[in-house]
């Protein structure tokens, strides 16, 4: 079963769920916005999605530039990374894909074929 985090508001996410509706690929929809995923979920996911977990950081979002997290992730270990993600849904990067091996930040429809 594939879980799909997304924003409702964001284009990205809506294009990401209209690929998964095409491709008649099941999911659950959670809104990272009413349910922020918490720090152990994180781990696990970067863990998951062979990824840097700066690749996590939702970089053009509002949030990030007003706390002007492009310096500050520089200085930071994975645990504060994990800790600062888990504070607010808005941070993380979206749409995420989260299956039982594999996790799929943002949408790329290259990666999206592999859920296939």
């Amino acid at each position: 079963m594939v879980t799909f985090i997304c924003y409702p508001k964001c284009t990205t996410c809506k294009k990401a769920q209209a690929w998964l509706e095409e491709n008649n690929i099941p999911y659950t929809l959670r809104n990272i916005k009413e349910e922020n995923p918490t720090k152990e979920e994180l781990s696990l996911w970067h863990s998951l999605s062979g990824e840097p977990l700066k690749k996590f950081f939702n970089t053009s979002g509002l949030l990030y530039r007003s706390m002007e997290l492009k310096d500050k992730l520089k200085t930071m270990n994975e645990d504060e990374m994990l800790e600062l993600l888990s504070s607010d849904g808005m941070l993380v990067k979206r749409p995420l894909i989260v299956t039982e091996d594999k996790v799929l930040i943002g949408f790329k429809e290259e990666k999206y074929n592999t859920l296939k």
